[in-house]
């Protein structure tokens, strides 16, 4: 029975180099793979975070429009912060920020532009008549602004 312990402890052994060196390169090739991946997801959770800052700041643009006859007029980023204190309009580098909140067409209509971490900005315009239009710049891979402008 002893003489069986001793003889699987000896048999044992550990990896070779060959082994390890491949192991080394298949995770190498994985990681080269996946790391790109990963960074486009930081800047398309920048673009999220400001078009969802945009539609918090249209949102609260329309409170404002009930509060005042439905009028416009005086509206700005600091006008909307007191609406809405979750709104930054201050840049800061890490999150997206409220950049322009302004009245159109005399004050029946607005214009709320947001302005993301990569440099994007979303906008949202309503006219006199009503309409949304809703328009980013520049429109380019990484930026979260599709090539036709409009998102």
């Amino acid at each position: 029975m002893l003489y069986r312990l001793r003889q699987r402890s000896t048999d044992e052994g550990g990896f070779t180099l060959i082994e390890l060196l491949v192991v080394i390169l298949i995770i190498g090739i994985l990681a080269a793979i996946a790391i790109p991946s990963f960074l486009s997801q930081k800047s398309k959770a920048t673009a999220s975070q400001a078009k969802e800052l945009a539609r918090t700041a249209e949102t609260t643009a329309e409170t404002y429009s009930t509060d005042n006859g439905g009028a416009y007029k005086g509206i700005s980023p600091e006008e909307l912060k007191k609406y809405e204190p979750s709104i930054l309009i201050a840049k800061n580098g890490k999150e997206a920020y409220l950049k322009e909140a302004k009245e159109v067409e005399g004050g029946v209509g607005y214009e709320v532009v947001a302005e993301g971490t990569e440099g994007a900005t979303f906008t949202i315009e309503r006219n006199k008549n009503g309409e949304i239009s809703r328009k980013c710049a520049p429109p380019k891979a990484g930026t979260g602004c599709p090539s036709s402008g409009e998102w």
